[in-house]
Parts: structure tokens; sequence; C-alpha cells
């Protein structure tokens, strides 16, 4: 088979290798389409290393097609469409025993201790399956669709601990396919006014066709200043950084009214961090939360928003990537030449 190799920072090449053998409890999935993530990002520039092995195939959005399937196995058939959830959790941990196997002390992925998507087949290890971690897709959800899932279900994770509620005001910091995910969820939610921070032009002419009330370019005017005027001097009632810039950290928090909720949704380098004035969280008794990754179930309900076409999947993915242009497709996302780059294998 074909695929694209990590070889360590700034290096990925796409190569012949030999299709994965599997076992009587194993999987193997011939890939439809792959999508790059923020992650796949960071872990080709190096910024990214817990998990991650070298040389490997990283990747961890993936649906795809059964292509064989191991003996001990009867529940799935040859032949079905299947997306892939990557985290996979231990189950008998304690975060796993208290409703966060999104945090399990013992939790693996694919596209990182093992294998991913960015390949023509994948090997789905026996505890993956064992997890269920492989779903079936829904006739009327296409591949090009159900491959933004995963990315999803974590937004719909950190969705739950932003407190969205009818009516608020949600500030998304961000105007990519994640900031664009969390859009359409504070407007299924009910939220009143959703106003984008977005810098690349195209982005916030995606993010008013995604449901956004308002999309600004902060360069050009105060994000703050709007956030006032559009809740009447009050703040707004949750912001979701859905990039991972440092610096603006604070000034995130100081767009929120009283009580609001920043969920610092997007990851961060390592070792960078932030200077914070306490003095505003504690008078303000704002809450800050954060969102690691997602549940099984995250995954379900994600896919049942796609299914039902409350998620608008066109406005956030670019086509047309062969596995040949996996440096590119990389590197558009990271310079924000389109959305999600979506590789056909």
């Amino acid at each position: 088979m074909r695929a694209a190799k990590f070889q360590g920072k700034n290096k990925i090449s796409v190569e012949e290798m030999e299709t994965p053998k599997i076992t009587k409890n194993e999987i193997l999935v011939r890939v439809s389409v792959s999508a790059v993530c923020g992650t796949d990002v960071r872990i080709f520039l190096g910024n990214k290393t817990k998990g991650v092995r070298v040389p490997s195939i990283i990747g961890h959005e993936t649906t795809g097609v059964i292509e064989e399937i191991g003996d001990c196995i009867d529940e799935y058939n040859v032949g079905e469409r299947v997306g892939v959830i990557p985290v996979i959790p231990c189950r008998k941990c304690y975060y796993c025993l208290n409703a966060m196997e999104n945090a399990c002390l013992n939790r693996v992925a694919i596209g990182y201790e093992f294998d991913g998507g960015f390949a023509e087949y994948l090997k789905v290890p026996k505890e993956a399956v064992e997890a269920g971690n492989l779903v079936k897709l829904p006739d009327k959800v296409s591949n090009e669709q159900a491959v933004v899932t995963e990315p999803l279900a974590c937004c719909f994770n950190g969705h739950r601990k932003s407190n969205i509620k009818v009516n608020d005001t949600v500030v998304v910091v961000g105007g990519g396919p994640i900031g664009l995910m969390h859009v359409q969820l504070a407007k299924i939610a009910g939220a009143k006014k959703v106003i984008v921070s977005e810098l690349v032009s195209h982005r916030r002419e995606k993010a008013l066709i995604a449901g956004a009330d308002l999309a600004i370019n902060p360069d050009e005017e105060s994000l703050n200043e709007v956030v006032l005027k559009e809740t009447e001097h009050l703040g707004a009632d949750a912001v979701v950084m859905a990039i991972g810039v440092p610096a603006i950290v604070n000034e995130s928090i100081s767009l929120l009214r009283k009580g609001g909720t920043i969920n610092l949704f997007a990851g961060f380098t390592k070792g960078v961090t932030s200077d914070i004035d306490p003095n505003f969280i504690h008078y303000n008794e704002v809450n800050i939360v954060g969102t690691s990754a997602l549940k099984r179930s995250d995954y379900l309900n994600a896919l049942a928003l796609i299914e039902s076409g409350q998620i608008n999947t066109e406005v956030l993915t670019s086509k047309g990537y062969s596995l040949d242009d996996i440096e590119k497709a990389i590197l558009d996302v990271k310079n924000g030449i389109g959305m999600k780059s979506l590789i056909h294998i």
C-alpha cells in the first residue's frame, strides 16, 4: 500500500509499504477520506510529541470501507462504510469510571500509538474494536461529511462545558473549521448572537454562512468594543478559544460578563504560558474550562447531528487533495489557505 510516513519535524513522505496484516481480533479498513486536523499540523511542526512515534503514519480523522475482518469478529461485515473514533479508553481507570473517558489515564489513539489514516489501508486494533471505536455510517451521510465527525465530537464535548444557553451571546475566537463547528453548535443550542473573530477574510465569509451574526477582523476593529456594543455593555455569556494563541487568552477572558464561561478549547504549545489577570476572574466570578478529546458518545451524537442536516459540513472543508499532496494539505491548514483539507485516498 501507499502511505504518508511522518519522519520527524517538517518531514513527511509518501512511500510504498506492506499492507497491514490483521489478527483474528482486528479489522482492516480501506481508507476513503482522511482529514487534516490542527493537531496534525502541530505534529508536523514538532510542537506536539506525546504519543507520536517516529517514523509512523499519522492522521486520526478517517472514514473508509471494511476490507477484511478477523475470524473472531461477527458484528461487522466486509463492505460496510465506517468512521473511526481515534481515542481508545481503557474503560477501567478512575476517569473512565467517572464519566471522563476522554481524559483516560491509559488512553491510546489511532494516529499516535497506532498507525493512522494517511494511508490506503488502516488496521483497527483489537482494543479499538472491543471498545466500539469503529462506527457504521448511515447511508445518507457521505464519506466527506462523515470525516468531520471526530472533530465535531470534540467540539460537542467542549460545547457541553461552555454552558451555552438559549438567548446567550457567544464569542468564537478563530474562524477555522473548529471555530465554525462551535458557531453551529452554539446556534443549535439557541444562542441569540454569535460573534466570530478571525483575521482571514475568506474564513470570515464562511463564518457568516455557518450562522455567525458578526464576523470581525480584530486587526481592523476592537473585538472588546464590538462585544460591549452587542451586549449592552455586559459582555459575552461564553467565549470559545478555537485557536491556541497564549498571548490573547487574557484579552479573551476580559470579553466575558460576570459569571460567564471561557473555554480554552484549542491545543496550546507545551511550555508556552499566558499572563492572566486574577482580579478579573475573582471579582467577576468567571469560569475557565478546558476541553480534551472526546467521549465515544460524543462521536455518536455528532454523527446524528450531521445525519439530521443540522451541521453544514461543506463550509468546514476544502476538497481536492490526494495522498501525494499530503504536505501541501497540512501546510494549507497551517497557513489558513483553505479550511479542513480532505485527502481522498
